[in-house]
């Protein structure tokens, strides 16, 4: 039992206030979550990660990025007692059992060449987008895995003014009063995308500051210009606040643009300048509470969750760091929030794992 609060003490996850009275959100990494999976079963490259209204948390991982090694006991002979790839969709509930899987190619649709990307709507649909350079469709499914819809359609190139096909589209999020999907638009376009949700029609779009997104080149990010008129590529994510406004993440300018669901533009606000290589923007969450205070924001490039008040867009507070021990990130890409404040995040590239991150300052 000591060794164990030793282990806990070791791997809390810090945050640095900018309050004096501590009300920044505090958070302790969960090493017991989730727990392991069945069947040999092995993650790769988890690429989404969403909760639903029912707290149970969603991922889409992909098993293409896996190698034979790791894919040992599905060769033939085997070559080894463990692994094989997961289905693409798990599902965890709170205590961290795998609850419910599926995913893959299917006669209806096609299935994303690289996943990208999981919502959950607040009417029990399941939103799925893909970054694969042919990858041109969002998918619609039932929280059982069956068919709904599929907007757009697999291709070649991209097209930031299209009616009818997205550009490696990365992220959804979906309000469900106007029947309305968002889509961040993407590794390969440079938008945001609204289609109807039910009938999946093109309905507008924009790029950034509002303007009418241009496929033209621009150069790399570079903290000594001027902010870019256009997004860089990718538009990684976009989430909807309690007031209606419209959240994307801009993530290799290290920028979030703040927009009216028309397009409007409202604001935007730059996160650690000098950052390059992929950015510091990569995903954001709103806290739980009714007046959604706090903005939750994944820094990939730097390794960490950065804490931002909502109101003023500043930043109060940030854990993690670079590394591969747990409650630390390797090339950590998206976050999600459960209704008791609880964080979860995901990674790519070597990193291949979720994390739980529990909200420590509102323990009964």
């Amino acid at each position: 039992m000591k060794t164990v609060v030793v282990l806990l003490a070791a791997i809390v996850a810090l945050v640095t206030p900018a309050y004096a009275d501590n009300a920044v959100p505090q958070f302790q990494v969960d090493p017991f979550w989730p727990k392991p999976l069945p069947n040999n079963w092995i993650l790769g490259q988890v690429s989404g990660i969403a909760t639903d209204r029912y707290d149970r948390v969603w991922v889409v991982h992909r098993p293409g990025t896996l190698t034979a090694r790791e894919r040992a006991a599905e060769q033939s002979p085997p070559e080894a007692k463990c692994c094989i790839a997961a289905p693409p969709v798990l599902v965890f509930d709170q205590a961290g059992n795998l609850i419910r899987h599926w995913g893959g190619p299917g006669p209806a649709f096609q299935w994303p060449e690289s996943e990208h990307g999981i919502f959950v709507d607040d009417a029990d649909f399941v939103w799925l987008a893909g970054n694969g350079k042919k990858d041109g469709q969002l998918l619609k499914f039932t929280m059982q895995g069956e068919f709904v819809l599929q907007i757009g359609k697999q291709g070649e190139g991209n097209d930031s003014n299209s009616t009818t096909r997205l550009g490696s589209p990365a992220d959804v999020a979906v309000d469900v009063a106007a029947k309305e999907v968002y889509a961040a638009d993407g590794y390969a376009n440079r938008r945001v995308v609204v289609f109807d949700s039910e009938t999946g029609a093109h309905k507008r779009h924009w790029g950034a500051y509002g303007k009418q997104p241009s496929d033209e080149k621009i150069g790399p990010y570079n903290p000594e210009r001027p902010p870019s008129q256009q997004f860089g590529n990718p538009v990684h994510c976009v989430r909807i606040d309690k007031d209606g406004l419209v959240y994307v993440c801009d993530r290799a300018n290290n920028r979030l643009q703040v927009f009216r669901k028309d397009g409007t533009f409202v604001l935007e606000h730059i996160y650690e300048k000098m950052t390059r290589g992929s950015g510091s923007m990569f995903d954001l969450v709103f806290s739980p509470d009714k007046d959604q205070k706090f903005i939750y924001m994944v820094d990939g490039m730097n390794g960490e969750i950065r804490i931002v008040e909502r109101a003023s867009k500043e930043t109060l507070g940030r854990f993690g760091r670079p590394g591969r021990q747990v409650g630390m990130f390797t090339v950590v890409h998206n976050i999600a929030v459960d209704r008791q404040g609880n964080i979860f995040t995901s990674e790519v590239n070597t990193g291949q794992r979720v994390q739980k991150f529990r909200r420590t300052d509102m323990q009964d």
